[in-house]
């Protein structure tokens, strides 16, 4: 079976094949009914998607849903330690259903809730027994299928974690713990696998699973190395999968009563196809909503392709607007406009390096370097706003991320969860004070810049765990955004009488007397990406098309994916990896380290559809970290008078220590820094 795997790339081994016929026989399924048709029917939800975290959470079918409202709307139950006739009814039906309890006041609504949840499961699968067989019937497939899977020179494709050999579901529950390998037996970082496997719609679970004991018995982590990985900034739940080279939790999936041979497929493909296709079988291309491969088998429906986005457009700032005396703030957006042209940085200050780093300065045998397109994004996770000038605040460039769309619970929403965001396209028009907003299908809707501080209710938030004070910017583009992703949406902007102070990370010590302020960004002020680097990038990629004649990606089109503030025109590529600090004009920076990929580089900015080449490509060509463009903060910033950055300016970078300026290999290894 091994042979027949690593020869084709792509078989799965047959179901009804696959055990020792001397095995006892196990179950699939409950009976004559369809388990696809219970499926659609309980977990309509789960339509398109491949769910294998039961041991997390598993998932209530909509029956017992409809049966737990109704005995709600039917009965009225009281608190049980009171002597009324609810809470006795309370108390008599939670005695009939708990074992899971200390005395006290107790969940009883949950108590009863569990009472339905256990009717429900006898009704659907006629009992728990079923769905054992069931589950490790799923699991006993899948431990055959991984295990048979090998590289073409021979190596296994997964490291599998077990005490059993899964050959009976007495001693074996429906879980499957495992690295993915490369072809070379190192291990690839849980958090890249979650990722990739996110790109298919396929849930899973990473990490430790709050069971420290086992990881350690199982990837061989001794005490001091548990201490050490604490140290480094290691916690339960982070991304931080390999330190040291060495791993720090694994993969785990999970089966479910309502669990499919499908899902089991689903994942297996994936795993295939992200890890045995030969140069040039690109897996197929993806929208937001359609997560099945072509010709695979599916019981649930496909959902509408999302139509493309309207053209980009580039508007020029006017910046006579935006040339007063006062501080640039990005919080703060009141300024008085004179009718004058703004003041021009001095030039000449941009070649004054300090003499005990002049020798690391790259100078210019190969042209010089400057920035080639400059973006802010008004909206966090909404389509760019391309810009030849723009002024900067003490945030970063101005009104850059200082708005963010969240839903009905005051969550964020990010392309991850909601691809569309792209679509929404923010023109700022710093003359008329307005940020206009725009998307096909939608009329424009304006937006002020200035805050009504006197009308703000202020509204808290988090932004990669840091608690931030926004306010809502109104009904109007409330309704606006919820008619146009068809479910509730707000539109907030961060306070301006709130302060969000960026954290020490990346390795780097803040300068004396400065504290980065940050906007609604996720890391740093700024990112900045290399030409180069995208070039090299767009050639793997394109040279992987078996047909040699269609480009898969254009340029610009990876260049818009990366969601950048500042290109640059680099002459090697990833060489900006070596940087210490660069100066762009009169402002200077401090390059913080690399900025670790997540899979929103897999949608395309200008139609909303998912395609996982892109994260497939850079994750085999940058090794183990998926890292690309990196994180620059101000180092000092003298905003007594509006400074700008502008397309043309000429950028000079400062090599890090012990570094060399002359001929770096791009494929040389980079700075290994998670973001």
């Amino acid at each position: 079976m091994a042979g027949a795997v690593a020869e084709s790339g792509r078989e799965l081994p047959a179901f009804a094949g696959y055990r020792d016929p001397s095995a006892p026989r196990l179950a699939y399924g409950y009976g004559p009914g369809s388990l696809r048709e219970l499926r659609a029917r309980e977990f309509g939800r789960l339509a398109g998607t491949v769910y294998l975290d039961h041991a997390g959470a598993t998932l209530f079918s909509q029956s017992q849903l409809e049966s737990f409202t109704n005995d709600l709307m039917e009965n009225t139950y009281g608190n049980p330690h009171s002597q009324n006739i609810s809470s006795k009814l309370t108390y008599d039906t939670v005695e009939q259903v708990r074992y899971r309890f200390e005395d006290g006041t107790i969940s009883f609504l949950d108590v009863i809730a569990l009472k339905h949840g256990f009717d429900t499961l006898e009704r659907l699968t006629g009992g728990m027994e079923n769905i054992k067989q069931h589950t490790f019937t799923l699991a006993q497939y899948t431990y055959v299928a991984l295990s048979s899977l090998r590289y073409p020179n021979g190596a296994a494709v997964v490291r599998i974690y077990s005490d059993s050999e899964f050959s009976s579901p007495e001693v074996q529950g429906p879980i499957i713990n495992f690295n993915v390998l490369d072809d070379k037996g190192n291990i690839i970082g849980y958090s890249q696998v979650d990722k990739m496997a996110s790109l298919y719609n396929i849930h899973l679970r990473t990490g430790c699973f709050c069971n420290t004991g086992a990881c350690q018995r199982h990837l061989g982590i001794s005490n001091e190395m548990v201490r050490k990985n604490f140290q480094a900034g290691h916690v339960c739940g982070d991304n931080m999968d390999l330190i040291d080279g060495q791993p720090t939790g694994s993969v785990r999936i999970s089966f479910g009563y309502m669990s499919t041979l499908d899902d089991v497929q689903a994942f297996l493909r994936f795993i295939i196809d992200t890890r045995l296709h030969s140069s040039g079988d690109w897996p197929v291309s993806q929208t937001h909503a359609d997560t099945r491969e072509a010709g695979a088998p599916s019981a649930e429906s496909q959902a509408d392709v999302i139509p493309a986005v309207m053209g980009r457009h580039s508007l020029l700032p006017q910046e006579d607007a935006l040339t007063g005396s006062g501080v640039w703030n990005n919080s703060s957006t009141t300024v008085n406009a004179v009718p004058v042209a703004p003041p021009v940085c001095d030039v000449a200050r941009t070649q004054q390096i300090p003499s005990e780093k002049a020798a690391g300065v790259l100078q210019g045998a190969l042209g010089p370097l400057v920035v080639t397109n400059l973006y802010l994004y008004p909206i966090k996770s909404c389509a760019a706003f391309e810009v030849t000038r723009w002024p900067v605040g003490n945030q970063g460039l101005l009104y850059d991320r200082s708005w963010m769309v969240v839903n009905h619970n005051g969550v964020c929403l990010s392309q991850k969860q909601e691809p569309r965001l792209c679509l929404i396209q923010p023109f700022i028009d710093l003359q008329q004070r307005i940020m206009v907003i725009k998307a096909k299908g939608m009329e424009p809707i304006e937006v002020p810049l200035e805050e009504n501080s006197e009308q703000t209710q202020i509204r808290h938030s988090r932004v990669c765990a840091d608690r931030v004070n926004t306010y809502d910017c109104g009904e109007k583009i409330s309704s606006w955004l919820s008619t146009f992703f068809g479910r509730p949406c707000h539109l907030i902007r961060q306070s301006s009488n709130f302060q969000r102070n960026a954290k020490k990370k990346h390795g780097k010590d803040q300068l004396p007397g400065t504290m980065a302020t940050l906007s609604l960004v996720n890391e740093a002020q700024y990112l900045l990406i290399n030409t180069s680097s995208i070039l090299e990038l767009h050639q793997q990629l394109n040279t992987s098309n078996e047909n040699g004649k269609q480009e898969l990606f254009s340029v610009k089109d990876l260049s818009l994916r990366f969601r950048a503030n500042i290109i640059i025109n680099g002459k090697r590529a990833f060489e900006e990896e070596k940087w210490d600090e660069i100066s762009i004009g009169c402002l200077h920076f401090q390059v913080l380290g690399p900025c670790h990929r997540c899979q929103m580089i897999c949608i395309d900015q200008q139609t909303g559809q998912r395609n996982q080449h892109v994260f497939q490509k850079l994750s085999e060509s940058r090794e183990t970290k998926v890292n690309f463009g990196m994180y620059l903060m101000h180092t000092s910033l003298d905003l007594s008078s509006p400074c700008f950055l502008s397309v043309g300016t000429q950028v000079l970078p400062v090599l890090k220590q012990n570094v060399e300026g002359h001929d770096l290999p791009a494929s040389e290894k980079h700075q290994d820094v998670t973001s």
